[in-house]
């Protein structure tokens, strides 16, 4: 058996303003996120269902901390083959499904790395998909959801250093 690790936050609603939930329409959907001895995020929730805009949602977290972690396990993976990523970015997109009557799930997320290295062992990006594809294999969250996490790397760019 493996190693336990727990995770904490504190989920804080701002929005109850004079009011509260007299209405659907009475309350703010504000709230902070906080994590001990970190910045708080300012959510709300997504914009279709009476969120702040200028907040980020439960969804828009969800889908970046996907990305999150196959970055987390790519850059560690290279660092172990030898690969050296000068870059990585990716532009996350989720699709998310609402039924009629209000309740609904996301169907897919889909992951669209594009890294920067100085070169790669083999020197072309058959050793980068490999690491794509053990990053996903890793990814804690990846592996924790019941929906398919696709990831359509972009080819990778090979910076002179």
């Amino acid at each position: 058996m493996g190693a336990f690790h727990s995770y904490a936050a504190t989920v804080r609603w701002t929005g109850a303003g004079e009011t509260g939930t007299t209405s659907y329409t009475a309350y703010s959907r504000d709230h902070d996120v906080e994590i001990t001895g970190r910045p708080a995020i300012r959510a709300s929730a997504d914009p279709a269902f009476r969120g702040d805009p200028a907040r980020h949602s439960p969804e828009e977290l969800f889908v970046a901390s996907l990305a999150q972690c196959h970055m987390l396990w790519f850059l560690h993976l290279a660092s172990a083959a030898g690969v050296v990523v000068l870059e990585y970015e990716d532009d996350v997109e989720g699709s998310m499904r609402v039924e009629s009557a209000g309740a609904g799930q996301f169907t897919e997320v889909v992951l669209h790395p594009r890294v920067t290295v100085t070169s790669t062992p083999d020197g072309d990006d058959v050793t980068l998909t490999e690491l794509h594809h053990l990053a996903h294999d890793h990814c804690f969250l990846a592996r924790s959801v019941n929906f398919p996490v696709r990831v359509d790397p972009v080819p990778a760019r090979v910076a002179s250093r």
